[in-house]
């Protein structure tokens, strides 16, 4: 029996007011807040007892307002990148902001994380709802998408579901930064993960695929049997992993699948994740540079959490070869990832 309950959590200036609601468990308490459909916290059992908020973020409201990492929040209209914030649809070409170096990330200057939801409970949970409108960031249509959040037992599922009025991009995702050995320690070295996938997509220098689709065969990226982070995260080029990992081909059927397992030895926890979507974005946290204070005051570093980001192919809408990206009038998106605790 998952207990629901929520409180206000602060005011934006401008916006409007926050709320923080609680879903509780008796395995897991998750916090989520209607700004940004934010998974504000995680808490979790280890081996020994010991509860520990796994997600990094901010105690106080403010933080998450002006935050530019998108801790624990719901990205989009469109999730990581598009190559030069540029795309055609239906003969007619398309300039978002630019805002990662010459690409668009995670949805512009004001996605999906800074707006404030629309909160109703549902059983085991929530439901945040939002309207995007027509020309929103430079996307076309008017938008309206919805996320639950909802828990049972031990596992936290997100499903998310959109219509549109015009054919635009989309592609959402949860962008919470996990460490399995509580939010403030210093690192994820001392993890285990695996990922399900036999390809993943090599990037050009300003992290946009190139369109090959690589065997991971041979290569730092397989990642299909458990391996150290710490010690692979030596063997990667460049800062560390943010990348693709190919779940689904182009074209496969709407399907949950399995997609990663990460695994801290030392405390027993175990984070598995699976999806309907096509990918999973893996990042280790590598432009986190210690400029960000945290929960409790903690120093957040270079490698010192990891995300599992559940989304179609980045830049989809430019390259025919990636699954469709597009949701068309009349169609409804529809995706579910599935976030599952337990302890070894």
């Amino acid at each position: 029996m998952t207990e629901v309950s929520q409180q206000q959590w602060g005011e934006v200036p401008g916006l409007g007011s926050v709320d923080q609601w609680v879903l509780q468990s008796a395995q897991v308490r998750v916090e989520v807040l209607t700004l940004g459909a934010i998974i504000r916290s995680v808490c979790i059992k280890g081996k020994d007892g010991q509860l520990e908020d796994v997600v990094q973020g901010y105690d106080q409201l403010e933080g998450y307002v002006s935050d530019r990492r998108y801790f624990g929040a719901l990205v989009g209209r469109v999730a990581n990148r598009i190559a030069g914030g540029r795309f055609t649809v239906e003969e007619t070409e398309y300039q978002l902001d630019i805002n990662n170096g010459p690409n668009a990330l995670h949805g512009g200057l004001k996605g999906f994380n800074k707006a404030i939801w629309v909160a109703e409970a549902v059983e085991g949970g929530v439901r945040f709802s939002h309207t995007s409108p027509d020309g929103d960031q430079g996307y076309p249509g008017e938008l309206q998408v919805s996320v639950s959040y909802t828990l049972q037992g031990e596992t936290l599922t997100a499903e998310y579901k959109a219509r549109s009025t015009k054919t635009t991009p989309i592609n959402l995702t949860n962008h919470s930064y996990f460490n399995l050995a509580g939010q403030g320690a210093a690192d994820i070295y001392d993890h285990e993960v695996s990922i399900s996938a036999q390809t993943y997509l090599p990037v050009d220098d300003t992290s946009i695929p190139t369109a090959e689709v690589s065997s991971v065969e041979g290569t730092p990226f397989d990642l299909r049997n458990p391996v150290l982070i710490g010690p692979r995260l030596k063997e990667v080029p460049g800062p560390g992993f943010d990348h693709n990992f190919c779940l689904a081909s182009p074209g496969d059927p709407w399907a949950e699948r399995h997609a990663a397992r990460v695994c801290h030895p030392a405390s027993g926890r175990v984070l598995e994740v699976s999806t309907s979507q096509p990918g999973v974005q893996f990042y280790t946290a590598n432009f986190l540079d210690g400029s960000v204070a945290g929960k409790d005051g903690t120093v957040y570093r270079k490698h010192s959490s990891f995300c599992l980001e559940t989304q179609n192919w980045p830049d989809a809408v430019n390259q025919a070869s990636f699954p469709d990206s597009l949701l068309r009038p009349g169609e409804e998106y529809r995706h579910v990832t599935r976030f599952t605790f337990t302890t070894v």
